[in-house]
């Protein structure tokens, strides 16, 4: 199974009120290993980051002056992942803003027509609820070193995620092209017992409509958070 694993980094929140795509940082996986092959391109958005994004991701708009615009890259990136599945962290963001700049440009349909996909926050909210599933959380979890991502980087953040998405699901742990090992189950906590003498207190548990409404505006501000929402750490 051929799966691309992605990020992107962007100019703000919605595609909606004009903003583009900045980086697209894309690593190939074939039957649950990395290949080696990856995508990756910086993009000149043609307008300015908010300043929130551009504290999340240090792209300047000098930096992305030079950089082709998105329709002179579109054709290879639509290459590269047509019929893969897409493992993404918190899919709609992403997939919403490649829609956008898929659908300005002619002969381009959505991404759903090429491939499928696999959203990694869907999966680790029924593996971990009422836990931090943010992408820094996850390599925690899985004692996987982030310790360069003092910035968002969308290559840097598909090489991440593609290792948490092979611990969660129990296989390679790594982006090694050896052989897949016997990968790394979720780290458990020892249980702390109260004394059977304490009274119990009441517990007003948020519905779980609540729940996923509440987690996908923490995986907003956390795109744009100056080192990721402290809520999802």
């Amino acid at each position: 199974m051929r799966q691309i694993v992605l990020d992107t980094e962007t100019t703000g929140l919605e595609p909606a009120l004009g903003h583009r795509i900045i980086e697209i940082g894309c690593v190939e996986m074939i039957d649950r290993r990395c290949t080696g092959r990856v995508l990756h391109h910086y993009i000149n958005p043609q307008r300015e980051s908010d300043e929130a994004a551009l504290e999340v991701h240090g792209l300047t708009t000098d930096f992305l002056a030079d950089k082709p615009v998105f329709a002179a890259v579109a054709d290879e990136f639509m290459e590269f992942v047509q019929g893969a599945q897409l493992v993404i962290h918190n899919a709609p963001f992403d997939i919403g803003f490649l829609d956008h700049e898929l659908g300005m440009l002619p002969g381009h349909e959505p991404l759903a027509a090429a491939c499928s996909v696999l959203d990694t926050l869907v999966m680790a909210r029924q593996m971990y609820p009422g836990q931090r599933v943010s992408l820094d959380a996850l390599c925690r979890r899985f004692m996987i070193d982030n310790s360069n991502r003092e910035l968002h980087g969308a290559l840097l953040d598909a090489r991440l995620l593609a290792e948490v998405y092979l611990a969660m699901t129990g296989g390679q742990v790594g982006l090694s092209l050896e052989g897949e090992g016997s990968g790394s189950g979720p780290v458990v906590e020892p249980i702390r017992r109260l004394s059977a003498d304490r009274p119990c207190l009441p517990v007003i548990a948020a519905s779980e409509q609540e729940v996923v409404r509440h987690e996908d505006k923490l995986a907003r501000i956390n795109k744009l958070a100056e080192g990721g929402s402290l809520w999802l750490q």
